[in-house]
């Protein structure tokens, strides 16, 4: 048990956070909007932060996840609501399968630079296949709003909306995290771990490299349908591709790992909230101007703690009594 310590660290950071936006008048939206940040670090950490390759059709996930609730909840109210909840939940989880398993089948023959590349027309396609070819609303997108007060009522869509949507994020940043322990502790964390450090060197040891970085790229593509389609769908009630599929969310996914320790189980979560913190109190205090404040605050951070500051943390947690709980 003592390597799974550090999701007791996980547990106490959730707690905190949720007893902060429960208990202090206006800071529940801030609290998951932090959330949200740590999440998607969580699940793109999976396969950046093991294998060390950069996947910027991440946000292409996110954006099917979302259309598989929309899809559900939009074109199939008449099933009833928890059945189509739960047949959204299935939509998102299979279509993020079916295009990591494509992507992933084609792109991971490719290594280093050249797999980022190929990963960059993934999130564009997809976007300009449902608004060319018209699919589920074309550039009108879904919007659910009114078709949920009509089907559910006014109290049942602010329901979904809020508490619903908001313990579903959780639910998935959590699960995010077990996950993250378990693979870190199991023969596919060490073998992806070595794959990263040195890929040849891997093969000849015998571990089928191309087999774990799939299976590390399907499970973290599945987790960003998930946040798609409770971050996005439930939470907004809405899905249009010009918005869903916006790269800076890869971007934002990419620099909360690397901030905070890419292949650690606390990296994304110390990530997420120095990047979603800055992030919403600087557009406050200076608005319009936040994004170039933030920018060489999170550069300054990267140079001081090169390994991410979990990494920073680990290092000098050593030989204490505080080693269990960070990694």
């Amino acid at each position: 048990m003592r390597s799974y310590m550090p999701l007791a660290t996980l547990f106490l950071i959730y707690a905190v956070m949720i007893a902060i936006g429960q208990g202090i008048q206006g800071m529940w939206q801030p609290i998951m909007l932090v959330i949200f940040y740590i999440a998607i670090g969580q699940a793109l950490n999976i396969f950046l932060g093991m294998t060390g390759y950069v996947n910027f059709g991440y946000v292409a996930l996110l954006g099917v996840g979302a259309y598989g609730m929309a899809v559900a909840l939009g074109y199939y109210t008449d099933l009833g609501l928890v059945p189509a909840l739960i047949f959204g939940f299935f939509l998102a989880v299979l279509l993020a399968f079916i295009v990591s398993m494509l992507v992933g089948g084609i792109a991971l023959r490719l290594r280093g630079a050249y797999f980022a590349i190929a990963t960059i027309g993934v999130n564009e396609g997809i976007k300009y296949l449902i608004l060319g070819g018209k699919i589920w609303g074309g550039s009108s997108g879904i919007v659910l709003s009114g078709i949920l007060r009509k089907a559910y009522g006014a109290e049942t869509m602010r329901f979904l909306s809020t508490v619903f949507a908001d313990a579903g994020l959780i639910a998935v940043a959590i699960l995010s995290g077990v996950i993250t322990m378990y693979i870190l502790n199991s023969r596919l964390g060490y073998g992806l771990i070595a794959l990263r450090e040195d890929e040849d060197a891997a093969k000849v040891m015998g571990i089928n490299v191309r087999r774990y970085k799939q299976i590390a790229f399907v499970i973290s593509c599945i987790l960003a349908g998930l946040i798609g389609a409770t971050a996005w769908t439930l939470k907004l009630t809405y899905v249009f591709p010009q918005d869903v599929f916006a790269i800076n969310y890869t971007v934002e996914a990419i620099v909360i790992v690397m901030l905070g320790g890419a292949g650690t189980l606390l990296g994304p979560v110390v990530g997420g909230l120095i990047y979603a913190l800055l992030k919403y109190y600087l557009s406050i205090a200076f608005p319009g101007m936040q994004l170039l404040i933030l920018a060489p605050l999170l550069i300054v951070v990267i140079l001081l703690f090169p390994e991410g500051v979990v990494g920073y943390l680990a290092k000098a947690a050593r030989g204490t009594k505080f080693e269990k709980f960070v990694r």
